[in-house]
């Protein structure tokens, strides 16, 4: 049996973590200590798992201790953002293997104490990119491998939030750069990471440009401008056409998944000083939510990447160029949410002397697009052997999509080119 403890008992820890523990891999591994700094996370956890209601908690301060007590084989990070780098930093200390959601950590800086640690450690870090284990990306990693495009020249790549998902992240902490390293790191560092492990390259430098053009005071769908508001007590908010796409005048006002759209509270707030439906319009917003990017590789290869948070829809849209070929697909995310008819995602690979082939796939169920079981299967029953080709990400790989996002927002900032190695593997 395999040992973990939980730092962070998010929406996250509970459906990605906890529950696939407690069900389909609890023959070979087991939880032994719960670590939150607040109880009521302790008191949701148990009353939904009853099986953890033996299992010891721990305050954020008393880390050491459980670790000591519990004597895990992981400690699997699933707080806040800017909460991740001291776990890590204490687990590798005590010589304890991490599991760690993404982003590993919310800057540069950190992430470069990430890898000494793990150098001087004999426990590892595993970052959790389950994007790399989707039905397509896994296909397109493996036409790549075989040589389909040839040496990569340059990737196309333009995301898409849509306004349900794009402003769930401005209703909660991610609102802030200090909390979250700003969405280019809380979310692009998905993408920037799939880029990176397709083309088994190191980024280089990127210029970008940014702004925040929907959220925030300025926002030109703002009803009133005030900060301090919350959407379940807002007078104005059947006014908000984003409290009104997704919310009816009438009927349900219950809590939604605080990992998307925030919902609306009348009362009985689940967790202590933290309410995740803060308005999308306060002044207090430090973050952007629309950039463009240019990243150069190590290996000549070029990423032109863009994406919007608040979009009609939601999905990507991806071409990859090579000296042998194309490889183009499309996305459509949430078809819940898309209010079109929309075709099914297929691969189109287009040889530079030749004629078009098309690749449909059956899509693996679950989420992540499929991703989220079958990377749980490689952390908890080991690496699938009959997979010639690494996918499981580590600390490394973990900082590079970082100092990427990091450099984005810099970008934006300085309005200059910034040099990926000088923020990442500079001494702190």
């Amino acid at each position: 049996m395999k040992k973990y403890v939980i730092c962070g008992v998010s929406n996250r820890a509970l459906e990605m973590f906890i529950k696939p523990l407690l069900n389909e891999f609890s023959k070979e591994n087991e939880i032994v200590g719960l670590l939150d700094s607040d109880p009521l996370r302790f008191t949701i956890c148990k009353d939904r798992f009853p099986h953890l209601e033996p299992v010891p908690i721990f305050n954020p301060d008393q880390f050491e201790t459980m670790v000591d007590q519990t004597k895990p084989d992981y400690v699997i990070v699933t707080g806040r953002d800017d909460t991740h780098v001291d776990y890590i930093l204490r687990a590798l200390h005590k010589q304890v293997n991490v599991i760690t959601e993404k982003p590993m950590v919310t800057n540069a800086s950190d992430a470069y104490k990430v890898m000494q640690a793990e150098a001087e450690s004999k426990g590892k870090v595993i970052v959790t990119f389950n994007y790399r284990y989707s039905t397509f990306h896994r296909k397109i990693k493996e036409m790549i491998l075989e040589g389909k495009v040839g040496r990569i020249t340059s990737v196309d790549l333009n995301w898409y939030i849509d306004t349900y998902h794009g402003s769930s992240y401005f209703k909660r902490w991610n609102r802030s750069r200090e909390i979250s390293g700003g969405l280019s790191i809380h979310k692009s560092t998905h993408h920037f990471d799939l880029i990176n492990w397709w083309l088994d390259q190191k980024p280089e430098e990127v210029f970008a440009y940014g702004a925040l053009n929907y959220f925030g005071q300025d926002g030109e769908m703002n009803p009133k401008k005030e900060s301090g508001r919350f959407c379940g007590t807002c007078d104005v908010r059947n006014d908000c056409s984003y409290f009104r796409r997704w919310n009816p005048r009438i009927g349900s006002t219950t809590v939604r998944d605080d990992h998307l759209l925030a919902g609306v509270y009348e009362k009985d707030v689940p967790y202590t000083d933290y309410r995740p439906d803060a308005c999308i319009f306060d002044e207090e917003i430090s973050i952007e939510d629309t950039y463009v990017a240019a990243v150069k590789y190590d290996g000549g290869s070029m990423l032109s990447y863009s994406i919007n948070f608040s979009a009609p829809y939601e999905g990507y849209r991806l071409a990859i160029n090579g000296t042998k070929g194309r490889i183009e697909t499309t996305e459509y995310h949430e078809p819940s949410r898309i209010p079109f008819e929309y075709p099914e995602q297929k691969i189109d690979y287009y040889p530079l002397f030749g004629g078009k082939e098309t690749i449909e796939l059956v899509q693996d169920p679950g989420g992540h697009g499929g991703g989220d079981p079958i990377l749980l299967a490689d952390l908890f029953l080991g690496p699938d052997p009959t997979r010639n080709y690494k996918i499981l990400a580590g600390a490394e790989a973990g900082a590079y999509s970082i100092a990427v996002g990091e450099g984005v927002w810099r970008s934006v900032a300085e309005k200059k080119p910034i040099n990926i190695k000088e923020i990442l593997l500079k001494k702190v």
